[in-house]
């Protein structure tokens, strides 16, 4: 069986989100790639079990299997578009132009998805490109996989379970870490997954 492996990541100092808390994070993202594995492993070994029993582990660490996975990928954005240093986004780019057709101002549709970052709970803001209608969506997702919009690629991705941000900024920083992970983000990279979503 083919193993996922942990990615290394170039993450320079950044405004407000302090190494200590990056280098915790990076330990939790890891810890989603192991279990990832492990999860894989226990299917294959369950799976050859012709039993109600291994039936039943298999359908409950498949289930399991989303979460693990998600937490993996969704982190793998994350880390990606924080690394390099900040860099702005080109204006009249293609990116840019996308957002001001969908959502009609490209300030408006910062200032909603930042909204969408302060849903209570944890989970994730994305902003995701759809193939087929060839449009951007945002959406919330829930922990690590609920939500996610079937088929659609992740463009962008800001990290809101608490380990993101209360180490550095407190339960009520939520605001001033979603102004801070702007301020950090390598726009290159958000462009790149656009361009490669299409």
């Amino acid at each position: 069986m083919t193993s996922f492996t942990a990615k290394q990541f170039n993450i320079p100092k950044l405004q407000g989100i302090s190494e200590k808390n990056i280098e915790e994070h990076l330990k939790l993202y890891q810890g989603y790639v192991k279990n990832a594995n492990l999860i894989l492993s226990m299917i294959e070994q369950y799976g050859a079990v012709d039993d109600e029993g291994g039936k039943y582990s298999v359908m409950e660490i498949t289930r399991r299997f989303g979460f693990e996975f998600g937490g993996m990928r969704n982190h793998e954005y994350y880390f990606s578009s924080l690394e390099g240093g900040s860099t702005p986004l080109t204006a009249g780019g293609p990116l840019h132009k996308a957002i001001e057709e969908e959502f009609g101002d490209f300030d408006k549709w910062l200032a909603t998805f930042k909204s969408i970052g302060l849903t209570r709970g944890v989970g994730w803001a994305m902003l995701y490109y759809d193939k087929q209608t060839k449009r951007l969506l945002n959406q919330w997702v829930d922990e690590q996989h609920l939500g996610h919009l079937v088929s659609c690629s992740p463009i962008l991705v800001l990290d809101m379970w608490e380990h993101a941000f209360v180490f550095d900024y407190q339960p009520s920083g939520k605001k001033n870490y979603i102004e801070d992970f702007f301020a950090n983000l390598n726009w290159q990279v958000i462009e790149e997954n656009f361009q490669n979503a299409q």
